[in-house]
């Protein structure tokens, strides 16, 4: 599987996708295996003769399977490998937003339809050198279908940021899924060591896979930590599936100014996000209204899309939003006018005023903060539908202002796909704003002079001593201060960590159960 970051449409209802919840961490977890079965059949007759630049309707190969899943909820029937690398083949062709760059290879030399299909894209890089299309992947098919609707996901019920991934690695507990877990190590906790391996210096880097990320139930594993005060503490954890809390730490603070400042805590755009987003808004609305809101993106890597349009209509209210577009979807040169998943007609995804059935009954009307101006807490996993809130709320004239660090760079969505028990992500479409922009594929910058990708704010580093919606964690004091002062502080940022020694990546296959959510991810209409 690659890195996920795209958008997703289901059901009218666009998502994206977060991974793991730190930019480094990403980088530093890379795939080497790809999820799933499939292989074999490579010696079977084809089932229509490969002829280069040449392709037939996708539809013709769907469903057809090595490995038929049972039931009738599944379209699945008795096929070839050939029949899915068929499959993969016409289908990128006619959806994948670079469908031209692709090198077309051979669908009948190739054994598993997952390592097809990672070759199935873009070489390309950009002009900062790196990779043009970052957000190629796949997930089980019963795995998404978990995380996205519920937020279910196999784990200790905390998430790991890779603050430095060289000798001596840096690896820290970065949130809680669920707030009340007085169980688990704080924030910021430093692992030193799985199952007696030294996180910090070993080259066993398959038994610190094997820890970080448990693949069964009830599987345990001991870990060393350091905690912010400098204790030490060894704990055994068990994995169990987790259901996560999208949006957490919900409140009004008070800034020296007087100032009555909201901030709420946004980790995945996931189904249930609906219902805690609404909430959570009402939360604020409850007295006097809020003056400011603090919007913590930080280690959001996206989902569904409509859910970043809820919050946007929230966050501005009906009056600047009324006729207006939250994204306009741009698909590839093939489809100037029909999109080409739902074969529709091309139309703007609006600041959705009401709920969609995600999590609540839809048809209710949404209630609304009426903000001119939002503070974004952002990080380099601040991904996809994130970064289309920022890109949003910029098209109808809400100012923003940006405090942390460069976002991860994605414009970009797909439709997620099922095709013989495994969910594949390539990138459909581009999004742009109401202006017309969508050009950050290096991210939104804050306080950067370099065009419509710089956003107006602080670049501060996160801040691990201090537990988020602190105000004394460092990029919350610093909007707070901006608030207050209208500029940013003049301080250090803290943890700018240097990097020495190479090491071995900590890269297993597991990761990337994680890394859906870092993606713009659409549903078509049922």
């Amino acid at each position: 599987m690659g890195r996920p970051g795209a958008r997703i449409q289901h059901d009218n209802k666009e998502i994206t996708m977060e991974g793991f919840r730190h930019a480094t961490l990403l980088s530093a977890l890379v795939l080497l295996s790809a999820c799933g079965g499939g292989g074999g059949g490579g010696s079977s007759s084809p089932a229509t003769t490969w002829q280069a630049g040449q392709f037939a309707d996708a539809g013709q190969f769907a469903n057809q399977c090595l490995r038929p899943r049972s039931g009738n909820q599944y379209p699945d029937v008795a096929g070839l490998v050939l029949d899915e690398n068929n499959w993969l083949r016409a289908w990128s062709h006619e959806t994948y937003l670079w469908y031209d760059e692709i090198l077309d290879r051979n669908p009948g030399n190739h054994d598993n339809p997952l390592a097809y299909f990672d070759l199935l894209k873009t070489e390309a890089i950009t002009a900062s050198g790196t990779p043009k299309d970052q957000f190629h992947f796949t997930i089980p098919s019963d795995e998404w279908n978990a995380q996205s609707q519920s937020g279910v996901a196999l784990g200790y019920g905390m998430q790991w940021v890779i603050v430095d991934p060289s000798l001596p690695r840096d690896v820290r507990v970065a949130y809680h899924d669920q707030q009340d877990r007085p169980d688990l190590p704080p924030r910021g906790a430093r692992l030193l060591s799985v199952d007696g391996v030294s996180m910090e210096w070993s080259n066993d880097v398959d038994t610190l896979n094997a820890g970080l990320f448990p693949t069964q139930e009830d599987e345990q594993h001991k870990f060393e930590f350091k905690y912010p005060d400098d204790s030490r503490h060894i704990i055994t954890l068990a994995a169990e599936a987790i259901t996560s809390e999208p949006v957490q730490k919900v409140q009004v603070l008070t800034s020296a100014g007087g100032k009555r400042v909201g901030y709420m805590l946004f980790n995945d755009h996931i189904a249930t996000a609906e219902k805690a987003l609404l909430e959570a808004v009402e939360q604020l609305q409850q007295g006097n209204d809020i003056d400011e809101l603090v919007l913590d993106l930080r280690y959001n890597g996206g989902g569904y899309l409509a859910l970043a349009s809820q919050l946007s209509y929230m966050i501005a209210g009906p009056a600047r939003t009324a006729g207006q577009a939250f994204e306009i979807s741009r698909f590839n040169d093939q489809h100037p006018q029909i999109n080409p998943v739902t074969d529709q007609p091309l139309t703007p995804t609006p600041f959705y005023n009401a709920t969609l059935g995600f999590s609540v009954p839809a048809s209710e009307p949404l209630p609304n903060l009426n903000l001119s101006r939002v503070f974004v807490l952002t990080g380099a996993t601040t991904c996809s539908a994130s970064e289309s809130i920022i890109n949003g709320l910029r098209g109808v004239d809400v100012e923003v202002i940006q405090i942390g660090d460069r976002t991860c760079g994605k414009p970009y969505g797909f439709y997620p796909t099922d095709n013989c028990g495994t969910t594949y992500f390539t990138i459909q479409f581009q999004g742009v704003n109401a202006k017309g922009f969508g050009d950050y594929p290096d991210g939104f910058v804050p306080g950067a002079d370099d065009g419509q990708a710089g956003v107006q704010g602080c670049q501060v580093a996160d801040d691990y001593d201090h537990d988020l919606g602190n105000i004394d964690e460092a990029r919350l004091a610093t909007a707070l201060h901006y608030i207050d002062n209208g500029y940013c502080p003049s301080t250090v940022s803290r943890h700018a960590l240097g990097r020495s020694l190479t090491a071995p990546p900590i890269d297993d296959g597991r990761v990337h159960k994680a890394l859906w959510r870092e993606n713009r991810i659409m549903t078509p209409t049922r």
